[in-house]
């Protein structure tokens, strides 16, 4: 069955150049033309994936995004984030928890459907080590704390790269304010704690299994 996947963003042109590009690749694409159309066709529809452009108006991409997980009907449908905006540290420390992956625009196709594909594959992937863990009989609290982990560290990661991008501290000479250099820090502290904890679950799983 096809993946149908929402395209959000108040540019007509952007949306119907994704749509034609998913169309290609045999996704199914629905445009929805800003935060409050996107909000209306999810009482409606309910999409595999949500493409969610953050520069929007009058709703931006991070209201409609906060509209989306405190539904409880839409709050488990994936989002990948797209805009031309810098993510700032403050966005990227309150809304990683909520987002699947982040592209940056312009967008390049294949770095779209490499992360479209990424994540349909990791939902596949942690479903099934899910259902696994449930047949052996393994804590449901643990199970839960897995797969947020499993999801939160591949955010973790993409933003962080993102984040190192936009502010430039790879680059020689380059000076980066010391807000930026903190979170990032920051980042990379909670990806190591995460991976450190993500090790524990699956040496208990190992010696139960």
């Amino acid at each position: 069955m096809e993946a149908t996947i929402l395209i959000v963003d108040d540019s007509p042109f952007i949306v119907d150049g994704l749509a034609a590009i998913l169309t290609r690749k045999g996704y199914t694409p629905i445009a929805a033309r800003g935060g409050d159309e996107c909000i209306r066709s999810l009482q409606t529809v309910k999409p595999d994936l949500i493409l969610l452009d953050i520069m929007m108006e009058p709703m931006d991409g991070w209201e409609t995004l906060e509209k989306i997980k405190e539904n409880p009907t839409t709050k488990e449908i994936p989002v990948l984030m797209f805009s031309a905006k810098k993510i700032t540290p403050v966005e990227a420390r309150e809304h990683s928890m909520n987002i699947d992956d982040f592209v940056s625009k312009p967008v390049n196709p294949s770095q779209l459907l490499d992360s479209i594909q990424r994540l349909f594959s990791r939902k596949n992937d942690i479903n099934a080590e899910m259902l696994a863990a449930q047949d052996k009989g393994f804590d449901p609290v643990v199970i839960d704390e897995y797969i947020a982990l499993r999801k939160s560290v591949e955010v973790d990661r993409n933003m962080l790269a993102v984040l190192r991008a936009s502010s430039g501290m790879d680059l020689s000479g380059r000076e980066v304010p010391r807000e930026d250099i903190d979170a990032i820090r920051k980042l990379e502290e909670k990806i190591y704690q995460t991976e450190r904890r993500l090790r524990e679950i699956n040496d208990l799983l190992e010696k139960t299994a």
